[in-house]
């Protein structure tokens, strides 16, 4: 009887050391910035992003339906409670600053009028900061938002449905740098 108390009490304990979530997040910045603004090549901001798609994405990372080592072994432990609430934490983070570089004019102009053809701004809304399950976009990293276009326009990433696949199968590769160019410095 004593030694199921005293091992009651380790388990109290241990809960009550806990990590928070923003302990247990610590990691995830490390690389994908403190305040979830990457500043490392291919590595996208997670700031301000949509609660919903966090949740997809690790859940995929989770079930190595999206495969990417370092996320599949960090993600292989989490609980589906763990999920949400790196979601939702995720989502409180400050959404990436516009760079200083507001961009030149010509290549502004191209980005936009490809955002309005491939209707971009209809599923990631008219200012890019997503809904839902669709992610926010705006002010995301240039190359990472280029690394994206191509791996889905090249089926090297499967999101959880094909849409992005759809959409990018008539786009070029000069359009995508365009593309990138532009959503990761639109205001």
């Amino acid at each position: 009887m004593r030694f199921l108390s005293v091992l009651a009490l380790i388990l109290m304990t241990s809960v009550a050391r806990a990590e928070t979530v923003q302990e247990r997040v610590a990691p995830c910045l490390a690389c994908h910035g403190e305040k979830g603004t990457s500043e490392t090549e291919n590595i996208p901001s997670l700031g301000a992003q949509q609660p919903a798609y966090v949740l997809i994405q690790l859940y995929m990372f989770r079930e190595k339906l999206r495969t990417f080592e370092i996320m599949n072994d960090m993600a292989k432990d989490l609980t589906d409670d763990d999920l949400r609430a790196f979601s939702d934490y995720i989502a409180t983070l400050p959404k990436p600053a516009p760079p200083t570089d507001v961009g030149d004019p010509a290549r502004m102009q191209k980005g936009q009028a490809l955002v309005q053809q491939h209707r971009c701004n209809t599923c990631h809304n008219t200012d890019f900061a997503g809904r839902d399950n669709i992610p926010r976009i705006l002010n995301q990293r240039e190359d990472y938002l280029a690394k994206t276009m191509h791996e889905y326009k090249n089926n090297s990433r499967h999101g959880y449905d094909a849409t992005m696949a759809d959409v990018l199968q008539p786009v070029t590769e000069e359009q995508i740098a365009d593309l990138a160019y532009y959503i990761a410095r639109v205001r």
